[in-house]
């Protein structure tokens, strides 16, 4: 049962918990100058013995889906024990990922045997050159190398995001490309709208285009709208009977995205945040200390969500606490 309801009716089975702020590439919208320590903040990130209290405490709130992010969560030393911690005790029924696939030819093999229930990768473009303008780095075969690995192994819900950016990776040809790669592979790809963040104002202003550029393109081409799943993420889905993977488009500045909002979010240093470009947010990490805490803690959890906001206000240019998309896992 799901106790996590806000004053709206929406209910939240669905939880993305940042591991670390840190991260090791330099893309454009988030990092563009590579992962600075805020040196005004000298909090630790969440220890695994926190993140077992608040799993569990989170999955006895009818929390049934759980998702790792960062900054890049495989770069902690203790990421797969962090996996084993959750998969074992805290109840919830699904743990998935996503990752920039750093080395994850070399990890596909770890990351089958974790049991994890699914990985969202983000990889910009296809072409080569293209994700190393964007990253800073030229990882893209080995990406994709651990994306055929994975298959390989039977790992099954493999996504793929790309965020959408003018006249970098929009043309027609950027399209056809991944409609290519997801005719042969099961593999569900997704093109998020940049999205303004507290300091990414000229960025977005050079870069910004509207998702309906994608949408245009599958209605063109028949692709057919799916309906979303209870604890599915915010991405219109769209199917065509010829191709193995799907299409998808994340689309935060259209009408009515904020209605079917099924997540929160918790930072990793144990800050509680109710929508990721919203004012309002608690610590709640005190609470994650003793296994005695944990009806204090689900209490405390509960009466946040009678601030939450019937809608983020990104289209007034209120980008709220989100300075940038690695502090609060994107």
């Amino acid at each position: 049962m799901n106790l996590l309801k806000d004053s709206f009716g929406r209910k939240f089975p669905y939880i993305r918990l940042s591991i670390t702020d840190v991260c090791n590439f330099k893309c454009g919208y988030c990092l563009p100058n590579g992962y600075q320590i805020d040196k005004s903040d000298n909090r630790t990130f969440l220890n695994i013995n926190e993140i077992e209290r608040l799993t569990k405490a989170l999955s006895e709130l009818g929390v049934c889906k759980i998702r790792l992010t960062g900054g890049e969560p495989t770069v902690r030393k203790d990421f797969f024990d962090v996996l084993k911690v959750i998969k074992k005790h805290s109840g919830i029924k699904k743990t998935v990922i996503t990752t920039n696939g750093y080395h994850l030819d070399k990890k596909a093999q770890k990351i089958k045997e974790s049991g994890l229930d699914g990985i969202n990768i983000s990889i910009d473009s296809l072409d080569r050159e293209t994700f190393k303008y964007i990253t800073g780095h030229d990882r893209l075969p080995e990406i994709l190398e651990g994306i055929k690995k994975l298959q390989e192994l039977n790992f099954k819900n493999i996504k793929i995001n790309a965020v959408l950016l003018k006249g970098v990776n929009d043309k027609e040809e950027d399209f056809k490309k991944w409609a290519e790669f997801i005719k042969t592979n099961e593999v569900d790809f997704r093109y998020i709208e940049l999205m303004q963040t507290g300091d990414n104002l000229d960025y977005f202003n050079r870069y910004h285009v509207p998702s309906s550029k994608f949408v245009n393109y599958l209605n063109e081409r028949n692709w057919i709208f799916q309906t979303f799943g209870k604890d599915a993420g915010p991405s219109k889905n769209y199917i065509n009977t010829n191709y193995k993977g799907k299409f998808g488009v994340i689309a935060p500045y259209s009408k009515d995205f904020c209605k079917s909002c099924n997540r929160l979010r918790i930072t990793a240093k144990g800050d509680l945040r109710l929508c990721l470009f919203g004012n309002t947010g608690i610590n709640i990490r005190h609470l994650m200390q003793k296994d005695d805490q944990t009806e204090e803690l689900k209490d405390l959890i509960l009466k946040q969500l009678n601030f939450k906001k019937e809608s983020h206000y990104l289209e007034l240019g209120e980008t709220g606490l989100t300075k940038n998309l690695s502090t609060t896992g994107g």
